[in-house]
């Protein structure tokens, strides 16, 4: 079966920078819904349409195309006297944006009284070379179609 929309996409990948830094190996292979779902970037998807298990595609994506370009904004100090104790650099946590809207944060460093927080993604910026495996395909049950992404193994469990 080839990829196509309302498939189950089993994967493995490597993610590097564009100057062959690896940021991420797959030990275990991840599983998506392909079709528009927004389980994964859209030009992977675009990369994928049509390819069969044992296939291997080699995608370098632009910043913007990828997580998109840092957004300084996002970028926050808080007294440390705000936090629970034990905060540690490279934790994360949820708090509002500027808009009152859900933001997750990565603690970047504790300096002093202050704790300095980054809601970019980590590879925000970054221009990104995906290596891609195709491991297998199937046929998306109704119920994953309907709840918009993969049930069961290296996928969503309910």
């Amino acid at each position: 079966m080839n990829i196509d929309k309302d498939t189950a996409v089993t994967l493995t990948f490597k993610v590097t920078t564009a100057q062959g830094k690896v940021l991420d190996d797959s030990k275990d292979p991840m599983v998506y819904l392909h079709g528009g779902y927004d389980n994964t970037l859209p030009k992977i998807e675009a990369a994928l349409q049509g390819k069969a298990p044992g296939e291997k595609v080699v995608l370098s994506l632009k910043a913007e195309d990828a997580f998109g370009a840092r957004d300084e904004s996002l970028v926050r100090v808080i007294p440390k006297t705000e936090f629970p104790p034990g905060i540690k650099v490279g934790g994360t946590l949820q708090g509002p944006d500027e808009k009152g809207e859900p933001q997750v944060y990565t603690v970047m460093k504790i300096k002093g009284p202050e704790v300095h927080l980054d809601g970019n993604h980590p590879w925000a910026g970054l221009d990104l070379v995906f290596a891609l495996n195709v491991v297998a395909v199937r046929a998306a049950s109704p119920e994953e179609i309907a709840h918009r992404h993969v049930h069961g193994e290296h996928g969503h469990h309910h």
